[in-house]
């Protein structure tokens, strides 16, 4: 296993450059497992808006019950009765929402005649909106009093008004969707693991090959006892270690990150996925391998080729905010696809294959890449021989 062992020292002289990788890999996978979060807000709160109440009626009992019921949902604030004021007050989102009292609104409203108030509101603000169904609700429950309660008193309306609008319905919202929200945070995990796993692959293969394709160090191989076939196999099972290492030290971090949702059908999906995933990138690299003839180019290579893959496929850009001719050029890469794949597992609640055939014909189209760029190299290799002999 000579060629094996060779593999991996040469390997252990790029550990620097191949370390940078996984450390930026690192750094995402901590980045987003300190920040954001898993929930899905599907609740309603109530919230208090800073609005403005300009009486310029006298002060009746149905006006004092309308101010008091607004000072339950919002906060009222004291400004001076200035038109200079009250606009600076706005523009500064001082309050949002200014509400007039016109005078004579207590006699109209109270005598069944056609009332007015006034308001001024940040424009578009959903506040605005918010305020005057309140006030619309509060003035709608007087008047039906007043209709039908000729014998009340004002103090008894605004009593029963008050009762009424402290009524409230229990809701309840259930989820249906809950695993899709809980997938969105390693589903990016995994996403951004392709970067970094395939600028490692091109860097490590490309190391290693760039020494084997040298003219010199290939004669001197014909020469030795080893053969050429037992030469070819120990760099092929040493490719496919160095690649299951890498593989296993990024997706790793993932149990550590996300131990309860990697032990889960879509965890699973997500490492079948990746490994995938790294075996095409594996055969890229190799593909890459056969034609660059320096450690300049593979240095270039690394990062032109898994940036450039990554940038139009949506590992950094999610692929939804991406134009219809970005994908469409996308679509021609295996990052694409694992992407694509990755979305359909984190959005997968039902495991039937009716769920799963759309994931696994995506890995296929991966796994096609790499038989794609596996034959291209070694019709490459097959011409290199023809030359050199």
């Amino acid at each position: 296993m000579q060629v094996y062992k060779a593999f991996f020292k040469i390997i252990k002289k790029n550990l620097i450059e191949i370390s940078i990788y996984l450390l930026v890999f690192l750094f995402f996978a901590i980045l987003m497992t300190t920040t954001g979060s898993d929930r899905q807000n599907i609740g309603f709160e109530e919230t208090k808006k800073n609005i403005a109440f300009i009486n310029n009626d006298k002060e009746s009992e149905i006006v004092a019950g309308l101010r008091d019921y607004l000072s339950e949902k919002a906060n009222i604030v004291e400004i001076e009765d200035d038109a200079e004021k009250l606009q600076d007050a706005l523009f500064y989102r001082k309050v949002e929402y200014i509400v007039r009292v016109p005078a004579g609104f207590s006699d109209d409203f109270l005598s069944g005649k056609e009332f007015q108030l006034e308001k001024t509101t940040v424009p578009n603000s959903t506040a605005a909106i918010y305020m005057d169904s309140l006030i619309n609700k509060y003035l709608n429950t007087a008047s039906i009093y007043l209709k039908y309660s000729d014998s009340a008193s004002q103090d008894e309306i605004i009593k029963n008004i008050k009762k009424d609008l402290e009524a409230h319905t229990q809701v309840t919202v259930n989820s249906f969707n809950t695993k899709k929200a809980n997938g969105q945070k390693y589903m990016y995990y995994f996403n951004y693991m392709a970067y970094s796993l395939f600028s490692v692959m091109i860097l490590g293969v490309c190391a290693v090959m760039i020494v084997y394709n040298k003219t010199d160090l290939k004669r001197r191989n014909h020469c030795a006892p080893i053969k050429t076939r037992n030469i070819n196999l120990q760099l092929l099972f040493g490719n496919l270690s160095f690649a299951l290492i890498a593989w296993a030290l990024m997706v790793s971090t993932s149990f550590i990150f996300y131990p309860k949702q990697m032990f889960s059908l879509n965890g699973l999906l997500f490492l079948l996925n990746s490994l995938v995933a790294s075996v095409t990138f594996l055969s890229i690299s190799f593909l890459i391998s056969n034609i660059i003839k320096s450690k300049n180019a593979m240095s270039a290579a690394a990062n032109v080729v898994s940036l450039g893959f990554c940038f139009i496929s949506g590992v950094f850009v999610p692929q939804e905010m991406l134009g219809e001719t970005v994908l469409n050029i996308a679509s021609f890469t295996p990052t694409y696809w694992y992407i694509k794949a990755n979305i359909r597992i984190a959005e997968t609640v039902e495991f039937s294959m009716k769920h799963l055939k759309p994931i696994f014909t995506d890995m296929l189209i991966v796994l096609a890449f790499a038989l794609a760029s596996v034959t291209v190299a070694l019709v490459i290799m097959k011409q290199k021989r023809t030359s050199e002999a």
